[in-house]
């Protein structure tokens, strides 16, 4: 293997062409680093350089061979930087997960802009998903932060759940109904319509929040088309098929023939969960959560 201290005194040599003033910048005597280049022109089997009383010039072999050599020490350079930044926590790779409405949410991109601008170095994941199934990820190693509207299951002991914020829910109402002419609504109107939400089956923790607004009304929603995604309930309540119960930072998803109205019960919100494992050593992790309450606190 090439001794990587005679390849920089290599590229000195190569960049002064003159042995005395490259030992000069090396801090080293001139006759030891001869010695050294010497001994890398005979570990490689050609000459780097020709010399003679006045002058010093690469051969053909020392051009060719030049910008490899600054590659490979570039590379080391680079090695032992992102080595260091890996124990220092400020590099590497983070997998968040996070429920289809909180990306609408000005909490979710401040944070993203925040974190990539403190941690340029980290390769950062983000993957959109079911609040019930980001759990799951995480004790698998999937995800190493969910995004969550849902506690998770009591069962799952490795999880915490943070709550840093409550947001009200709004009602998405076709702009032609009645109701859009009101400044609020209630449930009990909505209900007259009908709810459209996510698949029973895909695990949604604003559904669940949904039907328990409605229980605690003693309201039954009548049955509507479904949308695996905020974006399609939008676009299905534009196209007549019922109204929405949705989080306020839906509204950002301006939509011709919808209408967002606030709905008049109280305690009508849905949770900001910051879901980690309860065991999470990584200061990647730590400094996520530490920028998204940095963030709300800024609000």
């Amino acid at each position: 293997m090439i001794d990587l201290r005679r390849l920089r005194y290599f590229l000195i040599v190569s960049d002064e062409l003159h042995f005395g003033r490259a030992a000069a910048r090396l801090h080293i005597a001139q006759p030891p680093l001869t010695r050294q280049i010497s001994a890398l022109e005979a570990e490689l089997s050609f000459r780097l350089f020709d010399r003679s009383t006045r002058n010093v010039t690469l051969t053909s072999e020392g051009r060719y061979f030049l910008p490899y050599a600054r590659a490979v020490l570039e590379q080391v350079d680079l090695t032992a930087s992102i080595t260091s930044k890996l124990a220092a926590g400020s590099a590497g790779h983070l997998a968040v997960g996070y429920a289809s409405s909180i990306a609408l949410s000005d909490i979710f991109s401040q944070t993203i802009q925040a974190f990539c601008s403190a941690y340029p170095d980290v390769q950062l994941t983000v993957e959109e998903g079911a609040s019930s199934t980001q759990s799951s990820q995480l004790i698998e190693g999937r995800l190493d932060i969910g995004m969550s509207r849902m506690q998770p299951p009591a069962e799952d002991a490795e999880i915490q759940a943070i709550c840093l914020d409550n947001e009200p829910l709004v009602a998405a109402i076709a702009s032609d109904s009645p109701l859009a002419r009101q400044e609020q609504v209630t449930l009990a109107e909505l209900s007259a319509y009908p709810l459209i939400a996510f698949p029973t089956d895909y695990g949604s923790g604003l559904n669940e929040i949904i039907k328990a607004l409605y229980r605690r009304q003693a309201l039954t929603p009548l049955p509507a088309p479904k949308g695996k995604q905020i974006t399609s309930i939008i676009a299905l309540v534009a196209a007549g098929r019922g109204v929405a119960v949705v989080p306020q930072c839906t509204q950002t998803l301006v939509k011709r023939g919808v209408t967002y109205r606030p709905l008049a019960e109280p305690g009508a919100t849905a949770p900001l969960l910051v879901l980690t494992r309860k065991r999470e050593r990584s200061p990647l992790v730590k400094a996520f959560v530490e920028i998204i309450e940095q963030t709300l606190r800024a609000k």
